[in-house]
């Protein structure tokens, strides 16, 4: 397989970021969300994505939410004149003055960045805009109700261009306390009277409870096309589409007799004369070592049909090699192609096999995996 990047050969797994799907997914997202303003959060380098194809594809976004100052220099330096959100604010003072000349807007969650901002204030006259964080019930980030509208009249006193922010905690799950209602009945008990615009849903609660979404939503995981409950089948239906593929190739097949063991610990035997295939692809490229016999993998079946077929992890994962059950691809062949997840395989499905979620996965990508963005 050859690598777009640099054109030489490559072990056989590549990660394909589809920029085509990341403009579909934000299309998607402003249909159900009309009203409102966008960050597209591209923390954890686009989870997982690159900044790069996150930049290409989500072009059109109305603004980035991410973590590091780094990453908002590194929009700044590649062309990115919109706006730019620190979801956590500011880790040191000395960081404000980078922020003011990045114009990044910031979170505040805390009194000490509250400190910072009051005696920046003196020093250039710049007015941030501040999106104050209230805690409603997430117990993370964010100042409690009784101290909250202290914090926003300090800095409203300072001029900076204030914003109401919450996170939810719940809005995936029913049943489960603090629920979005419960949340929401705080939000607006404490904002009673301060006027300013609002940032309230994530992407469960843009899904889910389009009456709780403010004038400017974060969608995150939903811009890569995987599941906030970690279930794929709950947004089935939502026409989202998957960002990341991850391919390789299988490169050898050994022929088992019934009773012979794969792998470390021997986890799988054989139930019957068959074929395993051994595909490039382990833990340390990000494929999950906990994943169980059984999780789903498409493989190339060069039959009459031309259909790939999806076929069982049988045996540990090790360190560069997974492998796989042939019974149902008897076609299979060293160098056929497979996916780990992505078009076919929702990356959902690999993580819930392995007592995760998809989440991780996408984030956990190895760097030693050579990435492809179309």
């Amino acid at each position: 397989m050859l690598s777009v990047a640099n054109q030489l050969i490559h072990r056989p797994i590549l990660a394909s970021i589809d920029t085509k799907a990341f403009r579909h997914n934000l299309n998607r997202i402003r249909e159900l969300a009309p009203e409102s303003k966008i960050w597209s959060v591209i923390k954890a380098k686009g989870y997982g994505h690159t900044l790069n194809a996150a930049l290409q594809g989500l072009d059109l976004t109305d603004g980035f939410a991410l973590l590091d100052i780094a990453d908002a220099q590194w929009l700044r330096d590649h062309g990115w004149q919109g706006r730019i959100l620190l979801l956590e604010g500011l880790f040191h003072e000395a960081e404000l003055e980078q922020a003011d000349q990045l114009q990044c807007d910031l979170v505040v969650h805390c009194e000490k960045q509250v400190q910072w901002l009051e005696s920046y204030k003196g020093k250039s006259g710049h007015e941030f805009n501040v999106f104050l964080k209230l805690n409603s019930g997430m117990n993370r980030l964010g100042f409690k109700p009784a101290q909250y509208r202290t914090a926003f009249h300090r800095l409203h006193a300072s001029s900076y261009r204030m914003h109401h922010m919450t996170h939810f905690a719940n809005a995936d799950q029913v049943d489960r306390s603090p629920s979005v209602g419960e949340q929401m009945e705080c939000f607006n008990d404490v904002t009673e009277g301060l006027h300013a615009p609002s940032s309230l849903a994530n992407s469960a609660a843009i899904l889910w409870h389009r009456n709780a979404l403010g004038d400017w939503i974060r969608p995150g995981i939903m811009l890569y096309g995987v599941s906030p409950t970690g279930t794929f089948a709950d947004i089935v239906r939502s026409d989202l589409q998957a960002v990341m593929q991850l391919r390789s190739q299988i490169i050898a097949i050994q022929e088992l007799k019934k009773g012979d063991h794969v792998g470390y610990g021997g986890r799988y035997q054989a139930p019957e004369d068959m074929r395993i295939g051994v595909i490039a692809c382990g833990y340390a490229d990000g494929y999950p070592r906990h994943a169980q016999d059984g999780t789903p993998v498409w493989i190339e079946d060069a039959g009459e049909d031309k259909q790939g077929v999806i076929c069982p992890l049988a045996g540990q994962v090790s360190m560069d090699m997974i492998t796989v059950d042939l019974r149902d691809a008897p076609h299979a062949k060293v160098g056929s192609m497979v996916e780990l997840w992505g078009k076919v395989i929702p990356v959902d499905d690999v993580a819930q096999m392995s007592g995760t979620i998809g989440y991780e996965l996408i984030c956990a990508l190895a760097p030693r995996v050579p990435v492809e963005i179309k």
